[in-house]
Formats: C-alpha cells, structure tokens, sequence
C-alpha cells in the first residue's frame, strides 16, 4: 500500500471513533490501525508474542471492525500482522489463564472471540487477509474469515488446536465455509501445519507472492476494488450470507428481490447507464 497514516478521528461515529483513534495513538493497545484513502490497514501489533490472541486483542479487534464497518468512505479493510509472524493463535499467557476459568467464564471467553469473527464476516467492506510468517490456529481462522488471502510463498497455516487437546470450534464455521468438510477434517483432525502452496490449492488463500511483493498485491487488489459499486459490493456479501442460510426454494424468491431491488437503485441505474454510454461509472471516478 502507498504511504499510510492513522485513521482520522471522525471518520467513523460516536464512542467507536474515539475507541479507534486511541488505538492508533496509545502503542500497549496491541492494534495499530492506518488508512490509506478509502483502504484501511488494521495492523495486529504483538509482534513479541507472534501477534497472538488474548482477551483484550480480540475485544479490540472486534470493536475496531465494528467501527470500520459503519465508515461508508471505507471500503478495504486490510488484515495484518506486524513483524515476522501474522498470528500464531492463541497467547501462551491466556492459555494458562484458562485452566482456572469456569465452564461459565469459557463459554464467554469464547463468545467474545466468535462474535469478533462474526464482525468480520459481516463487515460490508472488501476484507483482505495479508499474511506472512505464520497464520495458525485462530490465525488460521481470520485468513479463513477474509474474502481475500494474499499469502507469503513461506507463509505456513495449520489448525493445529487438536494437538494442544482442544478444539477448532469458533473458527469451525468460517473455515468449514471457506475449505469445506474435506479439507478442514484432513487438517483439523491431525493438526498437521501446511504450506501457502497447499493453502492455495484448498482455496484458503487465493494468491501467493515472494513476502516481498505482498504489499504490491494487496495494492493492486484494493485498486481492483474500486471498479465496483460500494453498495453492490456490501450487498453481494450480505446475499452470499443469506442464500446461504437458506432453503433452496427460498433463494428463488431472495434472488430475484434482490437483483430487482439492486436495478432500480440510484446506484444501480447509474451503473446500468454508464455501461450502456460506453463510459466509467461515478464510483470508478471518485473511488467511493
């Protein structure tokens, strides 16, 4: 990406503005964000500890999607992880903490971290996993969640919950959506780590370069993005989500509003017109 700055207070609305500002100032918040235009970089910053989760990263990261999610000038979020590793699952530290938690207190520990890739999968923004070093366990997991994976040619992914005797529950339901059954009992249930190669070949990632070229291929991915329609981009991921919690005969109904309601909008009659005149739709103008 070209030269980045923070994300500017008042960007997005109310408390979740403040809360993100105060992660790109206060260097313990363990997030760095940046933006770059209309792409925004959200930077997992615990380098020392291989970017891994904890408690308060993922409340973090959750509030920080949340915020993103409602910018309408935003319309890239760029996932990251500062120095050599992306994230290497869970803090050593936390899973310590664990063994004297309660059933109780477990279950919200892990709604916490659901509910943060919830936000995730959710965000209408393009979301484009950028991923180096390592990406294991819940770093698996959020390459899993993105709509786009650039990875590192030595990038290595593994689920690798089932070797430390726990589960691959949270992140079950994106990597299962994004690998399906097959693949996802192949690794999950061994544990086993595997290369970029192979995460590409499953369709976990969908680009692998030299590590050097990854900020390049994010760039030219955002810069693809700007060919099309922000609100048709949002509304193709919310379709996506909800054919696919639904019956096959409801998604005969759910299409066809769909589409129908897309062509009769502002946004899709300039688009149909612009087609049409043999000219670049107003988004493809201004970027937005």
């Amino acid at each position: 990406m070209s030269s980045s700055a923070p994300i500017q207070p008042g960007t997005v609305g109310g408390l979740l503005a403040k809360k993100i500002a105060t992660f790109s100032e206060n260097p313990v918040t363990m997030l760095r964000i940046e933006r770059d235009g209309a792409v925004t970089r959200v930077v997992l910053d615990r380098p020392d500890v291989r970017n891994a989760f904890n408690a308060e990263l993922i409340a973090r990261l959750h509030e920080a999607i949340e915020g993103l999610a409602a910018d309408e000038a935003n319309r890239a979020i760029v996932l990251a992880g500062a120095g050599k590793t992306f994230c290497g699952g869970a803090d050593v530290a936390w899973m310590r903490d664990s063994l004297e938690l309660s059933h109780a207190a477990n279950v919200a520990d892990a709604a916490a971290m659901s509910r943060m890739f919830r936000a995730i999968d959710r965000a209408p923004q393009l979301v484009i996993g950028r991923i180096q070093g390592a990406a294991l366990g819940g770093g698996a997991g959020l390459a899993a969640v993105c709509d786009v994976v650039v990875a590192a040619s030595d990038a290595i992914f593994g689920f690798t919950e089932t070797r430390l005797g726990i589960l691959p529950a949270v992140i079950s339901p994106f990597v299962l959506a994004k690998i399906g059954s097959s693949h996802a009992r192949a690794l999950a249930l061994t544990g086993e780590r595997f290369a970029a190669q192979r995460a590409q070949a499953i369709g976990l990632v969908h680009e692998v370069v030299a590590a050097g070229d990854l900020d390049d291929a994010v760039a030219r991915i955002a810069r693809e993005l700007q060919s099309a329609a922000p609100t048709a981009v949002a509304k193709t991921k919310a379709l996506f989500a909800a054919v696919g919690a639904s019956t096959y005969d409801a998604t005969l109904d759910l299409t066809a509003a769909a589409i129908a309601q897309q062509r009769t909008s502002v946004e899709g009659q300039a688009g149909l017109r612009a087609f049409l005149e043999k000219r670049p739709p107003p988004w493809a103008e201004t970027g937005r």
